[in-house]
């Protein structure tokens, strides 16, 4: 484990249907970045501020546009990516009768997502055989391959072979990485674990019956060590971990610290979390940590496996964002969107760098946590409405309002229903009956946006709402009108 008071040094591992999404020259102003992201963009990624300021814009639509395209494909979806010094959003699909898609470009492959996921997944059920000398593997969506980084591919080959992975799927790239983790309540500022080691602060978290916290690297403490913040201070305790095989934590603050939905970002200012929707590859990402600071790069893959000396820790996230002992369990985010937090990787921010982070989602669904967005204020979107409920969701999830129950209708009429979910996240609603012996759906409004409505014309009866986290995290307000 890399921490950054055990002065570990980190070395190195290590037919096209035009639909072109349209550049542009300004961000909505619900998610302009603060300066300091734009210029650390202009550094590390060689933008202009124009450049910087499309990529972001182009990207957040990206986000939404391919959430939305991977539920209509279903398991024809191959993967998602953006290219181009513009971001251009391109969604694969193995379906040749597609001709075009609204808002990306289209291209046809041959395998879909989930055929590289199951090969992929192959790989990760015979980590335990995987040779030194191949200590990463990921989907990667461009190529509609698995690939495996080794230093010698003859090792590497043989490991496919061993695991009973579809060959035709997975491809050997010659690579010297060699990735160490990254060890050392706003994310990316320093914590101290027991006797002084130092890892940083990934994202504010709450949890129905604790004082809430944050999440971090699972290798930079056990459960049940105590940790005290940057100003030195008692402030909290581990209260899950794993590493490796995944490299997640999750730390229970003490009353004196309150969670905020903020990553602090040093030389780019404060920066807001508003919810979790995953960034596709070839996205700007950027990366908080209290040895380094702020920096950004791109997403080259998602879900990669990648194998310490400690074990292999599966389906992170592989970026071309520099890091240092002492940033690992910091933020990724995307704009405002959490990514992750720092695992690994190879290099330094002198000479650059490979690293890797876990994605945020797993964490908050492992542990049934709530990531804390816009400084714990829920949309209010829905306010006019004569009830209003607020709630909080993790990617996949449910909640049943109102208030976890149901309310009965004495007569006939219109039920209407108004989700407002933050930014970038997927949220659907769906209004359920009883029939006399189960909840039927008798209304959706299901779209790949975070803001739904419904209006129905029922019956008397007990009705309740159904609020599906799709795709991303955060706070939302549903405001309802009965009959």
């Amino acid at each position: 484990m890399l921490r950054r008071t055990r002065a570990l040094v980190a070395i190195a591992i290590g037919a096209l249907a035009l639909t072109t999404t349209p550049a542009i020259a300004s961000i909505p102003a619900e998610v302009n970045p603060p300066k300091g992201m734009v210029e650390a963009m202009q550094r590390d990624l060689n933008l202009t501020r124009e450049q910087a300021l499309t990529r972001l814009a182009n990207e957040q639509r990206a986000a939404q546009t391919a959430a939305g395209l991977a539920k209509r494909l279903g398991g024809q979806f191959a993967g998602a990516w953006v290219e181009g010094p513009e971001s251009a959003l391109v969604v694969a699909t193995t379906d040749a009768a597609q001709r075009r898609l609204s808002g990306a470009r289209l291209k046809v492959v041959t395998h879909s997502l989930a055929q590289l996921d199951a090969a992929k997944e192959a790989l990760d059920k015979a980590a335990a055989g995987a040779p030194k000398t191949a200590p990463v593997w990921y989907v990667d969506v461009r190529s509609n391959s698995v690939v495996i980084l080794s230093s010698a591919p003859a090792e590497a080959e043989a490991f496919i072979a061993a695991s009973g992975a579809d060959k035709a799927l997975v491809r050997v790239e010659q690579s010297g990485e060699q990735p160490v983790p990254y060890a050392d309540i706003r994310g990316g500022d320093a914590y101290y674990i027991g006797s002084g080691s130092r890892c940083s602060v990934g994202f504010s978290v709450t949890k129905a019956g604790t004082n809430g916290g944050f999440v971090t690297a699972g290798h930079c403490g056990t459960v049940g060590a105590t940790t005290r913040g940057a100003n030195q201070q008692a402030q909290g305790t581990f209260r899950g971990s794993s590493f490796p095989g995944n490299d997640y934590a999750w730390v229970e603050v003490n009353t004196g610290w309150t969670p905020v939905g903020v990553v602090n970002g040093y030389s780019a200012g404060i920066i807001p979390v508003n919810g979790s929707t995953v960034a596709p590859v070839g996205s700007s990402v950027c990366r908080a940590g209290s040895t380094t600071g702020w920096h950004c790069g791109t997403v080259q893959q998602l879900n990669t496996s990648v194998t310490y000396s400690q074990g292999t820790v599966r389906e992170v996230t592989r970026t071309s964002v520099c890091a240092e002992p002492g940033d690992s369990g910091g933020s990724y985010i995307s704009g405002n969107q959490a990514q992750g937090v720092t695992s690994g990787g190879s290099g330094n921010c002198s000479s650059g760098g490979t690293t890797y982070f876990q994605p945020v989602n797993e964490i908050l669904s492992a542990y049934g946590l709530t990531l804390v967005t816009g400084g714990g204020n829920p949309p209010t979107g829905c306010q006019n409405y004569r009830e209003v409920f607020n709630g909080s969701l993790t990617s996949g999830q449910n909640q049943y309002q109102p208030n976890n129950s149901s309310y009965q209708s004495t007569v006939s009429g219109t039920h209407a229903g108004c989700l407002d979910g933050p930014s970038g996240v997927d949220f659907d609603l769906y209004l359920e009956k009883w029939n006399g012996s189960s909840w039927a759906q008798v209304a959706k409004s299901d779209s790949a946006n975070p803001d739904e409505s419904i209006s129905y014309n029922g019956t008397a009866g007990s009705y309740r709402y159904r609020v599906h986290a799709y795709s991303g995290s955060g706070s939302y307000s549903l405001g309802l009108n009965r009959p």
